[in-house]
C-alpha cells in the first residue's frame, strides 16, 4: 500500500517540509491516538504535548486527536502517517502487522519475563529498537519512523467463563478470542485451545452466548470492557506478552525541522514512553481489587508452571521465523536484546544486595 503513493504526493511532502523550515521553526505535530481518555496513549500523548511545546520554547504546538476524528484503524493511520495527513499515530502490533509484519515479534509468547526487563530492551539505542527502527524506514519508503515502543494495557493474560488454567492442559479445547491475525490464531493452537476470531465491539455478548469462551487480554481491559459481568471470572497471569505501543512518526516532518528541535522531539518520546511504562501499573492495581471483589478468580502461576506453558508455545517461534517477513532478523535481535537487559539487571540487583 505504502510503495503506491505517487511520486507527485511525496514531492508535495517535501514541498510542505521545506516551506515550515523556512517558516521561523513553526511547527504543528497532528497527533492522533485510536483510545480514549482513560487509555495510556492518551497519558503518554498529555506528557509529550506539555514536554515538547515546553522545551522548544512554542516553536513546536501538538494537536492531539483522540478517538477516530483522523483515521479509524491501523493501516488507514499509517497511510495517513505517510501521506503527512498525520504526524504521529499510535498502533498496537496487530494494527500494524498488515504493513510492518515483523512487529508482531512483540506478540510472541514468554520472550520477557517482566516489567524490569522488557522496559530495558525497549528503551531506544539497544539491538532490538535499532533494529525496529531500521526495518520501519526500510517497509515504508522511508517515509514513516517509529519513534519508541511504550505499553498499552499492561501484559497479555489468559482469562476465560469455565475454569481455573494452571497449566497448558486446562486450555484444551476452550474457545479463546483471537484478532484475525495468524501469529495468535498459532499461540492458542499450540496450547491446545481453539483459536476463534471475533471483532472486539461483539466480544462481551460473545462471552454471554459462549461463541468464545475465553480470551488473551490486560486486566485493565477486561475490566473496562465490564466482561466479568458476561462471565469472565478466571484470569490466570501467565504475562504471555507485554502489551507494546508502537510509535510512528512522518519522516518528512520530523526530517524537516532543525537538530535542535529534532533532539525536543525525541527527548519527548522518551517522555512519554515512560509516563506509558508507569501508567497500566497503577491502574492495574484497581482492577485487579475490582475483579477479585465481583469474584473472579486471579491465579499466579508458579515458576514451574509457566516454563510449562513457554515450552508448550515454542513452536509458534519457529513458524514466526519461517512465515513472517523479517521474522528471524527481529526475533534474533529480540533475543539479544532481552538477554543484554537480564545480565545487566542481575549485575544492578547484585549491587543493591551486596
Amino acid at each position: 500500500m505504502l510503495k503506491g503513493l505517487t511520486t507527485a504526493a511525496l514531492a508535495a511532502t517535501m514541498l510542505a517540509g521545506s516551506a515550515l523550515v523556512a517558516s521561523a521553526q513553526d511547527f504543528t505535530i497532528r497527533a492522533t491516538a485510536n483510545s480514549n481518555e482513560n487509555d495510556e496513549d492518551y497519558d503518554g500523548l498529555v506528557v509529550f504535548k506539555n514536554f515538547v511545546e515546553q522545551a522548544s520554547n512554542g516553536a513546536i504546538g501538538v494537536e492531539m486527536f483522540i478517538g477516530t476524528q483522523l483515521c479509524s484503524n491501523g493501516a488507514e493511520c499509517l497511510q495517513g502517517v505517510a501521506d503527512g495527513n498525520i504526524d504521529v499515530y499510535i498502533s498496537t502490533s496487530g494494527g500494524a502487522s498488515g504493513i510492518f509484519p515483523f512487529v508482531q515479534v512483540l506478540d510472541l509468547p514468554y520472550l520477557m519475563a517482566d516489567d524490569r526487563v522488557a522496559e530495558a530492551a525497549l528503551q531506544n539505542g539497544t539491538e532490538f529498537m535499532n533494529t525496529m527502527k531500521n526495518m520501519t524506514l526500510e517497509a515504508s519508503g522511508g517515509m514513516i519512523r517509529m519513534m519508541t515502543v511504550g505499553n498499552t494495557g499492561g501484559w497479555r493474560n489468559f482469562a476465560n467463563t469455565k475454569r481455573r488454567v494452571a497449566s497448558p492442559s486446562d486450555m484444551e479445547g476452550l474457545k479463546i478470542r483471537t484478532v484475525v491475525a495468524d501469529l495468535p490464531q498459532e499461540l492458542v493452537k499450540a496450547l491446545g485451545a481453539a483459536p476463534t476470531p471475533i471483532p472486539w465491539p461483539e466480544l462481551f455478548t460473545s462471552f454471554q452466548t459462549g461463541v468464545v469462551e475465553g480470551s488473551k487480554n490486560g486486566i485493565t481491559d477486561i475490566m473496562g470492557m465490564k466482561f466479568p459481568d458476561a462471565g469472565l471470572q478466571y484470569v490466570t497471569l501467565d504475562g504471555h506478552a507485554y502489551m507494546g505501543a508502537l510509535w510512528f512518526m512522518n519522516n518528512e516532518k520530523f526530517k524537516a525541522m532543525p537538530p535542535e528541535l529534532q533532539r525536543v522531539v525525541v527527548d519527548g518520546f522518551y517522555q512519554l514512553q515512560q509516563a506509558t511504562f508507569a501508567s497500566p501499573k497503577r491502574k492495574s492495581i484497581q482492577a485487579y481489587q475490582d475483579f477479585t471483589a465481583g469474584g473472579g478468580d486471579l491465579y499466579v502461576p508458579t515458576p514451574e508452571e509457566k516454563q510449562a506453558f513457554k515450552d508448550a508455545a515454542s513452536p509458534v517461534y519457529d513458524w514466526f521465523k519461517a512465515n513472517v517477513d523479517g521474522g528471524e532478523t527481529i526475533f534474533d535481535a529480540l533475543n539479544a536484546s532481552v538477554a543484554d537487559a537480564e545480565a545487566d539487571i542481575e549485575a544492578a540487583r547484585a549491587a543493591d544486595l551486596n
